[in-house]
């Protein structure tokens, strides 16, 4: 048993999307008292630190229907059924940002919302950029504008809110510390 395992007694499916699916689940505590949690269920995603060969963090801006407003973030993306998340680090990348890379590092895996949501990101790092001519493009549903910024300039939107997006800020601290380094 895991360290203050909650045991599913029972799963009641509430609503199946495009993206996200939200169920319901009973779970027993581990005092055996029992509560309910209400979990989406989310396929996992990329995320993608990507350096161009001048040293620029690439970033795109998007608006989230969500938090009502445009944010800036490091390129992202859903997992596709079945589809290994370096296959998806390079079309998202190549879709958000019209780059290419020859060099894909594996960062890590980490729980975007883990109080409510399944979703893990895997991170990459991307560099040895190159622009892919005809590259593919966004879905039909997306609208980005691409920024190069430096890592200076990153921070300081980190500290002023201008980056409001966790992976984003995780992106920068890792760039930071490894110039520490």
């Amino acid at each position: 048993m895991k360290k203050f395992e909650e045991i599913t007694t029972q799963t009641t499916p509430i609503y199946k999307g495009k993206i996200v699916h939200l169920q319901v689940d009973d779970v027993t505590l581990p005092n055996g008292k029992s509560a309910k949690r209400e979990i989406i269920k989310h396929p996992g995603a990329v995320a993608i630190i990507a350096i161009t060969n001048e040293g620029k963090l690439v970033m795109v801006e998007q608006y989230r229907k969500a938090l009502e407003r445009s944010i800036l973030e490091i390129p992202a993306g859903k997992l596709e059924s079945g589809e290994e998340p370096i296959h998806t680090a390079r079309r998202e990348l190549e879709e958000e940002t019209g780059y290419g890379a020859h060099q894909f590092k594996y960062l890590q895996a980490f729980a975007t919302s883990p109080g409510f949501a399944d979703e893990i990101i895997h991170l990459f790092v991307a560099t040895d950029l190159y622009h892919i001519e005809n590259s593919a493009e966004l879905d039909e549903d997306e609208f980005v504008e691409l920024l190069e910024v430096s890592l200076e300039e990153a921070q300081a939107m980190v500290a002023d809110g201008r980056i409001y997006d966790a992976k984003t800020a995780f992106a920068v601290l890792w760039l930071a510390l490894q110039q520490e380094k």
